[in-house]
């Protein structure tokens, strides 16, 4: 994973902060200097909780668990959508709906309505309907496609949460803290740090920014799940050729109890059948030769119309 280019931070304007009179103390330590009235954020420190924030992302994204994405303001919702889509994330760009987390069961039904209404045009439900329900359905469906469908595929409470500035989505903190969910956020100067697990001192008013932290994430995910799959496919080579080593044993078992050797060629195999039934009929011919010669050893012992030995009596 390449490491947070200064250089490009720099440029995005990831380094201004908010007016000094909106600060929150608890980000001195990320703070460098103060310039016109205008708190300017240290970019050293906020490359080194850009990668520590990347590299957790990747061990999840690695694991096979969800990360959802939550920015629902102007600034971020195109950006954050955008870049979330192609790698499969959740993410959340309208309204938070409040019990997400805490109430999950309740957000799962509505999802599950939104597929049940999906099926009602194949099904032929719609054809039971006046156009007034068919309208009123439709809304729904639309209404719930804009406000949960980007979660549509979570199953379950995602693994941690990245957030585009916390003040503004303090609900979405408060539920992944009661949970004990881990927070990933870009934390302007007028935010307290102390609130989330790994905050990133970065300006989350800016779009290009917002823009450079997140396809940093984005990117840190992707390699988490190449490796995944790169780790999957290896262990599924390695079961199969196990596999196929077993089998070629077992055939090799086969071929020495019967003193053949195993012939790779596919040509060959009438000529390996006929070899094993020879052999097997060999093996039939040598048993009743031996139920034979028993026989005839017993008849030598005792041969049939012999004179019984007469002792004569005293």
């Amino acid at each position: 994973m390449a490491r947070t280019n200064y250089q490009e931070l720099l440029d995005a304007g990831v380094h201004f902060g908010h007016l000094k009179r909106k600060w929150n103390p608890n980000m001195a330590p990320y703070i460098f200097m103060e310039r016109n009235g205008i708190h300017i954020i240290d970019l050293n420190k906020t490359i080194a909780k850009v990668d520590e924030a990347a590299s957790a992302l990747k061990q999840i994204a690695k694991s096979g668990k969800k990360v959802l994405f939550v920015a629902t303001k102007k600034q971020a919702k195109e950006v954050v959508e955008k870049l979330v889509k192609p790698i499969n994330m959740p993410y959340v760009t309208e309204r938070w709906p409040g019990g997400m987390l805490t109430n999950f069961a309740t957000i799962r039904k509505a999802v599950k309505k939104m597929a049940a209404i999906d099926k009602m045009p194949a099904d032929g439900t719609f054809d039971n309907m006046n156009k007034k329900e068919r309208l009123q359905i439709t809304r729904e469906r639309a209404k719930l496609e804009k406000l949960l469908g980007s979660i549509a595929d979570l199953n379950r409470l995602p693994a941690a949460l990245f957030l585009v500035d916390i003040t503004k989505e303090h609900i979405a903190v408060a539920e992944a803290k009661k949970l004990n969910i881990p927070t990933f956020a870009i934390v302007d100067t007028n935010s307290n740090p102390n609130s989330v697990n790994f905050p990133i001192p970065a300006n989350d008013d800016a779009s290009k920014a917002i823009y450079v932290i997140v396809k940093k994430m984005v990117e840190a995910i992707r390699e988490g799940l190449e490796e995944r799959k790169y780790e999957h496919d290896k262990a599924k080579e390695a079961e199969e050729s196990e596999t196929e080593e077993a089998l070629n044993k077992t055939e090799k078992q086969k071929a020495d109890e019967y003193d053949i050797p195993v012939i790779a060629d596919e040509d060959d195999e009438a000529e390996v059948k006929k070899a094993k039934a020879a052999k097997k009929a060999l093996k039939e011919g040598e048993k009743t030769d031996e139920k034979d010669e028993h026989k005839s050893k017993k008849s030598l012992k005792n041969p049939r119309g012999a004179a019984k030995k007469v002792i004569p009596k005293k």
